[in-house]
């Protein structure tokens, strides 16, 4: 990719801020980079644009070359297509609308400037409030300039460093709806840092998780979340559920393989390249976990049942989180139901509860020393 289309990305250093990444985001894809604070997505940001330089490093856009530390190649900031949207929308606060973008279409003519301006306004949404100065407009809206006058640049690339953080939910959900419908009109790769999984999880064709500067894991957003490579992503992309097991035994005509959990033998797809007797780490997500009905039992029941006391109940509008204890209480099971079938079922702490648990969810891991 690093000579056809699409962005490229290798970028390595000890110091100041420690980074080993490899990035790759096609023309049309939206990839996001995900990471606890101090893991070096705004560096990595930073890096593309020209903003900073890395000790080693190459970065490469539709076959032109960025930066390459070996050749001493290195374009400033401006000789690189690249459109930027900060978390501060950084914009001029003496500016209308209209000439905050019209501001970075010094490449255009001066006559065409303001029209090209207002079709980047309407594209974002903002017809009719190009007379308005940044202190006139909401947040979301000052993002839309931002973003406007990122696209202003006529980018190969667009990056986006946490641009919804700074509004208000019911804003945010609108703004990710607009890029999302955005993005298709936009034939260029996006790269979006964002600290949010469910963001990353409904935006992105691809998702990287970083922890110090290193890429751990990237892929699509749904194999990442349900087939972490460690426990390491497990717990970056929140999986609760997380436990030690040994693995005891395949019937590869069943296609199915034994796992033992405490004093639980559970059923789970067939991992024939894991020998019997290996000790492993495995999740499951909390909405494979299915609470057993009071009322009406069903055969699905059969699968993998674990009866637990219910330790924790918190109602979350239309869903609640329930955690509840196992094995005498040496382990806990945290899963999600609708707020009316824990009330239904009478799910409330102290009780207890049985529940199965998924066997095509359960997914297994190398096994590591789990921390608490």
């Amino acid at each position: 990719m690093a000579d056809g289309t699409g962005l490229y990305v290798r970028l390595r250093q000890s110091r100041p801020i420690p980074l080993d990444v490899t990035l790759a985001c096609g023309s049309g894809e939206l990839l996001a980079l995900v990471g606890p604070s101090g893991s070096g997505k705004t560096t990595i940001l930073r890096c593309i644009a020209g903003l900073d330089r890395p000790v080693e490093g190459r970065v490469a856009c539709n076959g032109a070359l960025w930066l390459d530390a070996v050749a001493d190649v290195d374009l400033p900031p401006q000789r690189r297509a690249v459109g930027l949207v900060f978390q501060a929308y950084a914009l001029f606060p003496h500016l209308t609308a209209l000439d905050n973008v019209a501001a970075a279409l010094g490449h255009l003519p001066r006559e065409a400037r303001r029209s090209r301006a207002q079709e980047l306004l309407d594209l974002v949404h903002l017809g009719g409030l190009e007379a308005r100065r940044p202190a006139a407009l909401s947040g979301g809206q000052q993002q839309r300039v931002a973003l406007a006058r990122a696209l202003a640049r006529e980018p190969a690339a667009l990056l986006l460093d946490e641009p919804f953080s700074a509004v208000d939910q019911v804003t945010r959900r609108k703004l990710q709806r607009e890029l999302a419908q955005l993005r298709r009109r936009l034939n260029m790769p996006i790269v979006l840092v964002t600290h949010d999984l469910d963001e990353a999880r409904v935006l992105a064709d691809r998702m990287s998780i970083l922890h110090r500067g290193i890429t751990l894991q990237d892929g699509p957003p749904a194999e990442v979340m349900a087939r972490p490579r460690d426990p390491l992503v497990a717990r970056l992309v929140d999986h609760r559920n997380l436990f030690e097991g040994e693995v005891i035994g395949h019937d590869t005509a069943a296609g199915v393989t034994w796992l033992r959990w405490r004093e639980a033998k559970l059923e789970i797809a067939h991992r024939p390249d894991i020998a019997p007797g290996a000790k492993v780490i495995w999740v499951i997500p909390p909405g494979s976990v299915i609470l057993h009905r009071r009322d009406r039992p069903s055969r699905g029941e059969r699968e993998n049942p674990v009866v637990g006391i219910v330790e924790e109940v918190v109602e979350l509008g239309e869903s609640a989180s329930v955690v509840i204890a196992v094995a005498g209480g040496a382990a806990h099971l945290t899963f999600t139901l609708p707020t009316y079938v824990a009330q239904r079922n009478r799910v409330a702490v102290g009780e207890a509860v049985t529940v199965s648990l998924l066997g095509a969810a359960v997914h297994l891991m190398p096994w590591a020393p789990l921390s608490d």
